[in-house]
């Protein structure tokens, strides 16, 4: 599987979304010792975990 390349604005939507998923108690999905949300989302994006598409509309 290809990993989907994100421009920035879609990067930041994937992220504060994720971290409003574990702000509100979601499973985290990787070994981590953050505690702020969004650092956690910023890890788990890094490590490829997230399970987010981005549909551009694209033919």
């Amino acid at each position: 599987m290809q990993r989907q390349r994100h421009n920035r604005y879609e990067k930041a939507r994937i992220l504060g979304a994720r971290a409003l998923q574990v702000s509100h108690g979601a499973p985290v999905l990787i070994e981590t010792d953050q505690s702020e949300p969004i650092l956690i989302a910023a890890e788990e994006y890094d490590a490829g975990v997230l399970p987010f598409t981005v549909d551009r509309g694209e033919a």
